[in-house]
C-alpha cells in the first residue's frame, strides 16, 4: 500500500501533476474553459476545447521540438498554449515566443492559401516575477500584443501573450471582487486549504475542490503526485540555495566595493579636512610668527626712527644752544667794553634779566 507523505488535503497546482490534473484532462476541461473565459474575454466565450498533442515536432529531424504543458483549441480553431512555470527562467519570454511559432506554422495549408491565420494565445502562470518588474508591485497581469510604436495601437491582434506573476497576487478572501480574482486565489492557495472557503461557492469551484482532493487519488496517481511534488520541492530548494549563495556573494562583493568606496571617500574627506586644518594651523602659526617678526622689525624700525629723530632733535637743540652760547659770549664782550645794557639788549636780543644773569656769572 502506498502512503501519502504530505499532510496537505489538496494537490499543489504548481506541480506538473497537479496542473495537468486540474486543467489538462478531458474529464476536467470545464475547469480550463472557465479559467480561460475569465482570463481572455476579447474573443468571446469559449464553449468547448479540444486537447491537442503537447509534444510538437519540428518540420524535420534536425529541428528542435517543443513540449507544452497544455495545448488546445476552441470551437473557432483558435489555439491556446497554457504553461505553468515554477522556477525562474532567464529566457522565458523567448521560449514563449518560440512556442507560439508552432501553432502558427501548423496552420499553413498546401496549395493555394491566402495566409489567413486563427488567433494564438500563450498563457504563462508564473511562480516568479520578471526581473524588470520587481519594482512594480501592483501589475501582475500582463497582456502583450504586437503594437505600432508610433501610434501605440495594436498592429496585429491574433497573437497574444499573457503572463500572470502569481507572487504579486496577495488579495485575501475578503478582497476578492471577481471570478478571475477567485481563480488566482485558488491557484495560489489551494494546498493551504483544509476545506473550500465560503466565498468559493460557484459550481465550478466545487468541481475543482473535488478534483483536487488528494484523498480521491488512486495509488498510481498518488505515486505520480509524490514524484511531481518532490521535483517541485527540489526546484524550490535549488532556487533558494542559488538565491542564498547569490546573496552571500553579493554581500561579500558589496562589502568589498563598499570598503573601496568608503576608503576613497575617507581619503578625499580626510584630505579636505587636513587641508582645512592645515590652513587654520598655518594661519595661526603665521600670525604668531608674523607678530614676532613684526615686533623685531618694529623695534628695529623704532630704533632707527628714534635715532634719526634724536639726531635731528639733538642737532636742533645743539644748534639752539650753540646760538645762545654765542649770543651770551657777545654780550660778555660788550659788557667788558662797558657798553650800556640797553645797547647790548638791542644788539643781542637778550632781555635785561638775561644780561644781569650773565653779569652775575662774570
Amino acid at each position: 500500500m502506498f502512503i501519502m507523505t504530505t499532510r496537505e488535503k489538496y494537490i499543489n497546482p504548481y506541480t506538473d501533476f497537479g496542473f495537468k490534473k486540474l486543467f489538462g484532462t478531458k474529464a476536467n476541461k470545464e475547469l480550463l474553459i472557465d479559467f480561460l473565459n475569465q482570463l481572455i474575454t476579447e474573443q468571446g466565450t469559449i464553449t468547448d476545447l479540444q486537447f491537442l498533442s503537447a509534444e510538437q515536432m519540428g518540420r524535420n529531424i534536425f529541428e528542435r521540438k517543443a513540449v507544452f504543458d497544455i495545448y488546445c483549441e476552441n470551437e473557432k480553431g483558435e489555439k491556446f498554449i497554457v504553461e505553468m512555470q515554477k522556477a525562474e527562467q532567464s529566457y522565458f519570454k523567448d521560449r514563449s515566443v518560440y512556442y507560439s511559432t508552432f501553432p502558427i506554422q501548423e496552420q499553413a495549408m498546401s496549395g493555394n492559401w491566402n495566409f489567413q491565420l486563427k488567433a494564438v494565445y500563450f498563457v504563462g502562470v508564473l511562480d516568479f516575477v520578471f526581473d524588470e518588474n520587481r519594482d512594480d508591485e501592483e501589475v501582475f497581469h500582463h497582456e502583450v500584443k504586437l503594437i505600432d510604436t508610433k501610434t501605440s495601437k495594436v498592429f496585429y491582434d491574433k497573437l497574444t501573450f499573457i503572463y500572470l506573476e502569481m507572487p504579486k497576487f496577495n488579495k485575501s478572501e475578503d478582497e476578492l471582487l471577481s471570478r478571475f480574482d477567485k481563480w488566482l486565489y485558488v491557484l495560489k492557495s489551494l494546498p493551504k486549504f483544509q476545506q473550500r472557503p465560503r466565498i468559493l461557492q460557484e459550481q465550478i469551484f466545487k468541481k475543482l475542490f473535488s478534483v483536487a482532493a488528494l484523498a480521491k487519488l488512486n495509488p498510481e496517481e498518488v505515486r505520480g503526485y509524490e514524484d511531481s511534488l518532490k521535483v517541485y520541492r527540489d526546484n524550490i530548494n535549488v532556487v533558494d540555495t542559488a538565491k542564498a549563495k547569490g546573496i552571500k556573494e553579493g554581500l561579500k562583493e558589496g562589502l568589498k566595493k563598499g570598503l573601496e568606496k568608503g576608503l576613497k571617500k575617507g581619503i578625499k574627506k580626510g584630505k579636505a579636512e587636513g587641508i582645512k586644518e592645515g590652513i587654520e594651523k598655518g594661519k595661526a602659526e603665521g600670525i604668531k610668527e608674523g607678530i614676532e617678526k613684526g615686533k623685531v622689525e618694529g623695534i628695529k624700525e623704532g630704533i632707527e626712527k628714534g635715532k634719526a629723530e634724536g639726531i635731528k632733535e639733538g642737532i636742533e637743540k645743539g644748534k639752539a644752544e650753540g646760538v645762545k652760547e654765542g649770543v651770551e659770549k657777545i654780550a660778555k664782550s660788550l659788557l667788558n667794553m662797558n657798553v650800556p645794557i640797553a645797547q647790548i639788549m638791542k644788539a643781542t636780543g637778550l632781555s635785561e634779566n638775561e644780561i644781569n644773569e650773565i653779569l652775575k656769572q662774570h
